[in-house]
């Protein structure tokens, strides 16, 4: 955790509570257990004085539920006292395998589902609560976030609705497009990057790499991922280089322009190890494509870092294209909703964020900038020196 000295002398908004949503509780509870130590060990000027009662605790959490009547309709329900806490909800609208009855039938969870839950989790803690802060990881219809013709704004209207219920502050990860947050100017939005994580888990999953420009190389799988690339290009000292879609754009199949090619932008990865960064795969069959191009182009080792991996169209595709050496690894965070299946594959590697989303929470409770948790580039340079001299980077 960054910058501890400064949570040392920094007074708590107001007594901390976490609520972990449905879909949520084993990643709650991993954020919980953080926090849990670090009030614990931090030596805080409050956590012996009484005006600051419940400072140190032995747990967060705020025990919640919501329950759905046979029709479907659902409440949401606070088993204990929020009133004058600085309050966290966590919230995972990915999370499918979550299933409730609806006249009988069971019926999986929509991110709609999760979305209409955490506002009745809003508005059961609304008026009570000191503050109330949102941390949604995914974000709710984040893909949706401009107009194409006749279309609906669906993010934009959702953080404006959340911001109108009193929602102060709302944390995402790697948001599709972060301009969104425009919709709500006068309201707390804070976008975080896992770039710091994913430079940990592959360097602690491969021992032999050699991060430099003559070794290594970082790839954008299309322009809208190029600031991530570049980002992480930059600090690990290596080239960067891209691929762009070209779309038919007098077809429409499935609501989306079909691409009828990646085309490649950059220098000669012959012999070089490629990371590929985004933010998530979904079907991912333009993520194989990129990495089946980059393995034409004769390149020694190819590594998927996405936050979050969704794989909707199942497993089987990026079995077939394991095997086929396409790729040798895939990264994703633990931020949203894995099916059980891809945590039991050997080419997987989770980049655990529960820690970076622990300290946010301890920060934000302190009123402290989060330019101490925002800009991870000191840790990955440190990170990274030690790799190099093939010390332990267990930090």
């Amino acid at each position: 955790m960054p910058n501890l000295s400064e949570l040392e002398h920094a007074l708590p908004v107001a007594p901390l509570k976490l609520v972990s949503m449905n879909g949520t509780e084993l990643f709650g509870n991993r954020v919980n257990n953080y926090l849990v130590d670090y009030r614990k060990t931090i030596n805080n000027v409050t956590k012996k004085d009484p005006a600051f009662h419940g400072y140190a605790e032995d747990s967060y959490l705020l025990q919640v539920s919501c329950p759905r009547f046979g029709s479907g309709e659902g409440k949401a329900v606070i088993k204990e006292s929020v009133r004058g806490k600085d309050l966290f909800i966590l919230c995972d609208v990915t999370n499918y395998s979550i299933t409730y009855s609806l006249n009988g039938f069971p019926n999986h969870m929509s991110p709609d589902d999760h979305y209409q839950d955490l506002k009745r989790i809003i508005a059961a803690a609304n008026g009570k609560a000191h503050r109330i802060n949102v941390i949604m990881p995914f974000l709710y219809e984040g893909r949706q976030h401009k107009r194409n013709g006749r279309e609906s704004l669906d993010c934009a209207y959702a953080l404006e609705e959340l911001a109108e219920m009193g929602v102060s502050n709302f944390i995402t990860f790697d948001a599709h497009d972060p301009r969104v947050m425009n919709a709500t100017p006068l309201n707390g939005f804070d976008n975080f990057s896992p770039n710091y994580q994913f430079a940990r888990a592959l360097l602690h999953s491969e021992k032999d790499m050699i991060i430099d420009k003559d070794h290594t190389v970082v790839i954008s799988p299309d322009e809208g991922a190029l600031n991530r690339a570049i980002y992480l290009a930059s600090v690990l000292g290596v080239d960067t280089g891209m691929f762009y879609k070209r779309r038919d754009y007098s077809t429409l199949v499935n609501g989306k322009n079909p691409i009828v090619a990646h085309e490649f932008l950059g220098d000669n990865i012959d012999g070089k190890d490629v990371i590929i960064i985004d933010d998530m795969i979904s079907s991912g069959e333009s993520m194989l494509d990129t990495a089946r191009q980059l393995k034409e182009r004769n390149a020694k080792r190819v590594y998927i870092c996405c936050t979050y991996g969704l794989f909707t169209n199942g497993m089987d595709a990026f079995d077939q294209a394991y095997e086929k050496m396409y790729f040798d690894k895939v990264i994703t965070t633990n931020l949203s909703y894995r099916r059980p299946e891809l945590l039991e594959r050997p080419y997987y590697i989770e980049a655990d964020m529960s820690k970076f989303v622990a300290s946010i929470i301890d920060f934000m409770n302190h009123d402290i900038s989060m330019t101490n948790v925002m800009t991870p580039t000191e840790k990955i340079q440190k990170i990274l020196a030690l790799y190099n001299a093939r010390k332990d980077i267990d930090i």
